[in-house]
């Protein structure tokens, strides 16, 4: 974890964090703020920034819009 830490942006650095804080539930701010060296208020900081940030960005979803059908195949004729 420490090593893909170090690897990642500052910004990055704080999500992930912020991730792995999250799901260690009580206690998780501090373990993660302890064990990456950073201050539980930038894990803190990446928490609010997450809430605001849609989960899937809108041009990543890889899906059809609604009501969009999938176009018919033209079968061959033997």
């Amino acid at each position: 974890m420490v090593r893909l830490f170090n690897n990642l942006s500052e910004k990055d650095q704080r999500h992930y964090a912020s991730i792995e804080a999250t799901k260690l539930k009580h206690g998780g701010i501090k373990y993660i703020s302890e064990l990456f060296g950073i201050d539980p208020k930038t894990i803190n900081v990446g928490l609010e920034e997450l809430k605001k940030t849609p989960s899937v960005p809108e041009d990543a979803s890889g899906g059809r819009a609604v009501g969009v059908r999938r176009a018919k195949r033209k079968q061959k004729h033997k």
